[in-house]
């Protein structure tokens, strides 16, 4: 759709709201003027803060300053600042944040969106409470702590009188903003808590949800990237004869990243890629494979790591009247987003307009500035809803191809990515090994254990110096500090460089080092000849959070009692906080010749301070059926340095039929809030391959889980 490049304030909330039983929701259309344009502060508004607009209707204006990328925040946040203003939440409408530094930080990842936004949004919140209930105080000569707000309405109970936020505006655009307002009691909380559907999920239904592949911009070109299928390769020589020959094309030229061929659209350029001739120089890593990196991974961890952490004496192994070792492995795996990578970009001589789904605004913001010579001020990065991100996204590299073509054309560029170029040209989550061993005495309890973790570093491949002495503290999530009591152990890291560019992904190094550390602790029971429920019941610290969701999903599951003819179950927590949460699951399986399924999955989960149950338990859900993608399908394996797989053909994802039942118990805690996106991930891949062990007798230590 193309909209008219100028439009009012009221046109626009009337244009993009879509009224129901619920709250009226309001996007940001990539075609309008920046949202600085479109909500100034003008005398008519009530702004006292970067995410709350109210007019003289009455009508609320929140604005999320992070992406939403199908976790919810897009309800979630405005949820939040709405309980602490009292607002009238079918007055309340929603935009998306342009990229500005006046929000903070507004990169979106690692379960911190809720987190990181529950102090500022009820401080923005309650700051513009007090000023509406000052306005309406002084109007009526009455003291302020005599009024309160509710339903949009300040009202002082013993007048029965009452101003709407509307009628106040003015007044209270005038007053100072308190530094430090009253933030409600949680007991108080009407919005906060309560199960709450998702607004964007009508708009995402009937496609009238503006994605980054839905962007049009007037004038707008389209273009496709060839990249060196190599890791590390670059461009040696092209010629583009027979690309230009493609009816559609209008240029083909060399960009930092390869050679883009721009045209009428999509479908052209991609032809036109296809008639390309050119020729690469592979580099370095042109003989990698999966074989050679298996390779390295197993010489890496015969050495000493880098000691990460020590508790105890690490001797007492020595004496250990019983050893248990195992060692995992994990593939690479891929993001496989439902939106492909894409971005438009708009490059002058004197600005940048770039509409992208991206994690990270602010990077791309920079990023382009930085690479066309320009002040933040002349870079504009709207933010779009985004089809899947899971850390992907985070990167800047898709939004950069677009403005390097943008401006070497001298117009309006969509890049849009195929669904190979997604695959074989992704920040790939790190392979990994992982050898533990342990100690138990003549009781069965864990006398010392040992932890050696080896793989590529994330953070180190961006900010080497971040590492310090080989160390990537970001890699030890989940694998470094749990709440077992065990009185003697060490976690080492040995840091390889595979030569595979390497992201976050959903659960990021947790998914990885919980896997290893949750198989081996349900090896270690059944060495100890204990049901594994029971030994990680003893083996977990008193009173700590991870043994309470530990014990409500055993109950809850009917651990111990019979199940189906040819059913069997497996157990696994998160023995630690990790992003703020705790979580467990059970998962009941059975298995037929060599296929494995999932029949009931059941998860208990302490993550705090809950903002919106319904989403809680959505996040589990997306967990279970992320997780059962990489417990049993993902793989991305390398040959002659270029990823094998291309499409969801050979990188297959769950589908419906698969997706097992899935039964979430919250647990009620006034705890500091936790990240729901990412927690559920960990403890359920181990649980699969506890379970599998039950039904088959065979330790599965390497991903994806496979019987034969």
């Amino acid at each position: 759709m193309i909209a008219s490049p100028v439009i009012g304030r009221r046109r626009f909330l009337q244009v993009v709201s879509v009224a129901g039983a619920g709250l009226a929701l309001g996007f940001y259309l990539p075609e309008l003027k920046r949202h600085s344009d479109l909500f100034e502060d003008t005398a008519e508004n009530f702004a006292p803060n970067a995410w709350l607009r109210i007019d003289p209707s009455g009508e609320t204006l929140i604005t999320v300053s992070k992406s939403e990328m199908g976790q919810g925040i897009i309800t979630g946040m405005p949820m939040i600042l709405a309980e602490e203003l009292g607002a009238d939440w079918t007055k309340v409408r929603i935009a998306l944040a342009d990229a500005s530094d006046k929000y903070g930080s507004m990169s979106t990842g690692g379960s911190s969106t809720t987190r990181s936004m529950w102090k500022p949004l009820r401080h923005a919140g309650a700051a513009a409470r007090e000023m509406l209930i000052a306005a309406a105080a002084h109007k009526w000569g009455v003291a302020p702590d005599s009024c309160r707000a509710e339903q949009g309405n300040v009202i002082h109970p013993p007048s029965k009188r009452k101003f709407g936020f509307g009628e106040l505006v003015d007044d209270a655009a005038k007053l100072p903003v308190p530094a430090d307002p009253p933030l409600k009691e949680e007991k108080d909380f009407q919005i906060v808590g309560k199960p709450t559907h998702r607004l964007d999920s009508a708009e995402k239904v009937d496609g009238s949800a503006t994605f980054g592949i839905d962007v049009r911009v007037p004038g707008m070109v389209y273009a496709v990237v060839a990249r060196c299928p190599v890791f590390g390769g670059k461009v040696k020589s092209f010629d583009g004869t027979n690309a230009k020959a493609v009816p559609g094309v209008s240029h083909v030229l060399q960009i930092e990243e390869g050679v883009a061929v721009v045209a009428d659209n999509t479908w052209d350029a991609i032809q036109g890629r296809k008639a390309l001739d050119i020729e690469w120089d592979e580099g370095p890593n042109a003989a990698m494979s999966s074989a050679s990196i298996h390779a390295m991974l197993e010489e890496y961890a015969k050495k000493p790591g880098a000691v990460v952490e020590n508790v105890g004496d690490i001797a007492a192994l020595d004496t250990a009247p019983k050893k248990v070792d195992a060692t995992y492995e994990l593939p690479f795996l891929a993001h496989a987003t439902m939106e492909p990578m894409n971005s438009t970009a708009d490059v002058r001589s004197d600005r940048c307009e770039i509409w992208a789904p991206t994690q990270n605004p602010q990077l791309a913001r920079r990023s382009a500035a930085d690479a066309l010579g320009l002040n933040l001020d002349s870079v504009t990065v709207h933010t779009t809803l985004l089809g899947g991100g899971f850390g992907r996204r985070f990167e800047p590299d898709f939004v950069m191809e677009a403005v390097h073509v943008s401006k070497a054309v001298g117009a309006p560029v969509k890049v849009v990515w195929t669904r190979e170029d997604d695959m074989q040209h992704d920040w790939y989550r790190p392979t990994s090994m992982h050898h533990l061993i342990a100690g138990l005495d003549d009781k069965g309890e864990i006398v010392a254990l040992r932890h050696t973790m080896t793989g590529p570093s994330v953070t180190g491949q961006r900010s080497p110096e971040r590492i310090k002495g080989g160390l990537d503290r970001g890699a030890l999530e989940g694998g470094r500090e749990f709440e077992y009591d065990i009185p003697n152990y060490r976690v080492e890291f040995n840091m390889a460089n595979t030569g595979v560019p390497t992201g976050w992904l959903r659960s990021v190094y947790a998914g990885q080092n919980i896997f290893a550390v949750e198989s081996f602790i349900d090896e270690l029971a059944y060495a100890a000849k204990m049901d594994p429920y029971e030994f990680r019941r003893r083996t977990l610290k008193q009173g700590s959070r991870s043994k309470n969701v530990l014990e409500i999903v055993a109950e809850k599951s009917g651990w111990g009692s019979p199940l189906p003819n040819g059913h069997f179950r497996g157990i696994a927590c998160v023995p630690a906080v990790i992003f703020g949460s705790y979580v467990a699951h059970v998962a009941e399986i059975s298995v037929e010749g060599n296929s494995i399924r999932v029949h009931r999955v059941v998860t208990a989960v302490d993550c705090g301070t809950q903002v919106n149950p319904d989403q809680i338990k959505a996040q589990i859900e997306g967990s279970v059926a992320f997780g059962l993608t990489i417990a049993l399908k993902g793989e991305i394996t390398i040959d002659k340095g270029r990823v094998v797989q291309g499409n969801f053909d050979d990188y297959m994802l769950l589908s419906i039929d698969e997706m097992p039942k899935v039964e979430v118990y919250l647990v009620s805690s006034n705890e500091a809030l936790g990240g729901m996106g990412e927690p559920g991930v960990p403890p359920f891949v181990p649980a699969i391959a506890n379970a599998v062990f039950a039904a088959t007798g065979k330790r599965l230590r390497k991903l994806p889980l496979k019987l034969a």
